[in-house]
């Protein structure tokens, strides 16, 4: 492959790409100094993030092993889980939604997608796009959505949430990036709000990030059918850094009386403190 030039200006900043000095082959995608994605050209199996591992291991539960999915990618970054998918799933269809075309141009010029992958890259705003899919024609629809280190305000809703679930077949996942810190409130909420499109909700985060001490990363996972919890909770307690599932009682308390956000209220998620992923 080229060997990627330094800072290069895109629409949401500056994006650069830096070798991973601990694995040949891989990269990290950096927007605005904020770490956003880790790829592994020789082992797009490898997911470095903690937080992209867990929605990998959803993604594993989604069907039997081996089978292909239809996935909703909202956002793209360096493409990090369409390239998972291709390499688990072979034959999967996957659509993907990202807004920063100078920044795909530069993943595609400079990370090339695998050969055979069924990745179609579409320059548009999350939820516009996810509005105008049809009906049932998704098996999981994922959301890692950041204008700079935010997720915007209409991603975050009651009337988001009910178009995820539009899009999504029977039995269908939905996954969410949910960055947050003390007390949590944006965490809170987000669950709430899932909750009034899906009748299954589960969160998956390390527990310090679960019991407020530190900003992190919270995965929240949600489908019209029950989820796979025992599944997950074991392959989330066998990574380097495990995480919990909470759902059910633990998840009623966690979301306590936060309610659920529409969009005449919405705001972005919190701005990470500094020195927070790298910033």
């Amino acid at each position: 492959m080229r060997v990627p030039p330094g800072p290069t200006p895109v629409t949401g900043g500056t994006a650069e790409l830096l070798a991973d000095a601990d694995r040949d082959g891989a990269w990290m995608l950096l927007v605005n100094g904020t770490p956003q994605s880790h790829v592994d050209l020789d082992d797009p199996a490898h997911l470095e993030f903690e937080y992209v591992r867990r929605m990998g291991h959803v993604l594993d539960l989604a069907a039997e092993p081996g089978a292909a999915l239809d996935v909703v990618h909202l956002g793209g970054g360096a493409l990090t889980l369409p390239r998972y998918v291709a390499s688990t799933r072979p034959g999967s269809r996957q659509r993907v939604v990202e807004i920063d075309e100078p920044l795909t141009e530069l993943v595609r010029e400079y990370l090339p997608l695998p050969r055979r992958a069924r990745i179609r890259v579409r320059a548009a705003d999350a939820r516009a796009a996810l509005e105008t899919m049809h009906p049932g024609s998704a098996d999981v629809v994922i959301t890692d959505v950041f204008a700079g280190a935010r997720t915007p305000a209409h991603l975050t809703t009651t009337e988001f949430a009910a178009e995820a679930a539009r899009v999504l077949r029977p039995g269908g996942v939905y996954v969410a990036n949910v960055a947050d810190g003390p007390p949590l409130r944006f965490a809170r909420a987000q669950v709430a709000t899932l909750r009034t499109a899906f009748p299954h909700v589960c969160l998956l985060a390390e527990p310090g990030t679960l019991r407020g001490r530190r900003f992190g990363n919270l995965v929240a996972v949600a489908s019209a059918t029950e989820l796979p919890l025992a599944d997950l909770s074991r392959a989330c307690a066998r990574d380097p850094m495990p995480a919990r599932v909470v759902d059910g009682t633990d998840l009623e308390q966690f979301t306590g009386t936060a309610q659920p956000v529409t969009d005449a209220e919405a705001q972005p998620s919190p701005e990470p403190p500094a020195g927070v992923f790298g910033r």
